[in-house]
């Protein structure tokens, strides 16, 4: 990656995002080399290779930023957290909505990033990954709609005018006139619900796979707090006459056989949750009742707790790598006295 400005040192934020988006591609590369070793569909095995071309393009630009600004490169996930050679775990189909998950939680860290960047070659290099992701992700859905696999978002009336909001009572949801959900309350309850189905069974399938018991305990836990929210979307769609999202469940296969070690199934689990935090949150800001607002402040923190137990068995078995962080002016202080 050629750059004009290359000597002007990394920002705390340039530091943050390059970290965060080696790691997940790190992931990525494991998670994906597997998937390819079982794939029969011959169009699914190419917008996997995609995928996976596009998350070791990444590593090495990355690699190229951090070694140029003398940044150690992170150790993320190698050959020793995937096993290539593992029985199939998930069917085919099951690749595409996995895509579409995880390039969503991408384009939410590659969005926010280009905005708050100095430097123009990490400007530009966040502006090329968000084009990139959103390429592959319209692959994705082209293909689960060519497929027959893609889900449509529910079909709700088109506005005969425009109206005014005339009573409080439209802020409503526990006592009074509750009114029905409005477009954007509907498409974050679509949208929540279809990456709580991707990770419910993913969920699964790293349950069934966990080699040890704590892990798999955990992995289940995280699968009932999925089901309890995917229940409780699903119902308020159902209240207001809406279809919701079928599960997953059937494209994980019956294996038992682990293809990720423990640390690479834990992380997963804590990214894939810290992404419903920023979605959960996104769908807060555009909600008008109060019920709903307080249903999802519930579920964040479900989350939030569930992330934490999973840092703490990361750190326990000293999986959990440090993202950069600020000089700890008192514990210098305390070292030269």
């Amino acid at each position: 990656m050629e750059s004009n400005n290359s000597h002007i040192r990394l920002t705390s934020v340039e530091m943050g995002k390059l970290w965060a988006t080696y790691m997940g591609n790190a992931a990525s590369k494991c998670v994906l080399s597997y998937y390819l070793q079982h794939i029969d569909d011959q169009d699914i095995k190419k917008v996997v290779e995609n995928a996976l071309n596009l998350s070791e393009t990444l590593l090495e630009n990355i690699k190229e930023i951090f070694i140029k600004d003398n940044f150690p490169i992170p150790i993320g996930f190698t050959d020793k957290d995937v096993n290539l050679d593992a029985p199939r775990l998930f069917l085919d189909e099951f690749y595409l909505h996995y895509l579409k998950y995880t390039s969503k939680a991408g384009m939410s860290i590659y969005s926010i990033a280009i905005p708050i960047m100095t430097r123009e070659d990490i400007r530009e290099f966040f502006i090329n990954t968000l084009n990139s992701t959103i390429k592959l992700i319209t692959e994705v859905d082209a293909l689960l709609k060519g497929k027959g696999f893609y889900i449509k978002p529910p079909q709700i009336p088109t506005p005969e005018k425009v109206d005014f909001i005339r009573k409080q009572n439209y802020l409503n949801g526990v006592f009074g006139d509750i009114r029905s959900l409005h477009a954007l309350e509907i498409a974050h309850f679509y949208d929540n619900i279809e990456n709580n189905v991707t990770s419910r069974g993913l969920l699964t399938g790293f349950s069934q796979v966990a080699s040890t018991e704590k892990i798999q305990k955990f992995l289940l836990r995280g699968k009932e707090i999925t089901n309890k929210h995917i229940e409780a979307f699903a119902q308020q769609l159902h209240k207001n006459n809406l279809p919701s999202y079928p599960l997953f469940d059937d494209l994980v296969s019956t294996s038992t056989s682990s293809p990720f070690s423990g640390k690479l199934m834990l992380w997963h689990k804590i990214e894939m949750f810290s992404m419903r935090i920023r979605s959960y949150a996104n769908a807060i800001s555009l909600n008008g009742r109060r019920d709903i607002g307080k249903m999802y402040m519930q579920f964040l923190m479900d989350i939030e707790l569930y992330v934490e137990d999973a840092a703490n068995i990361m750190i326990d078995h000293g999986w959990m790598e440090q993202p950069p962080k600020a000089t700890d002016r008192d514990e210098l202080a305390n070292m030269d006295s």
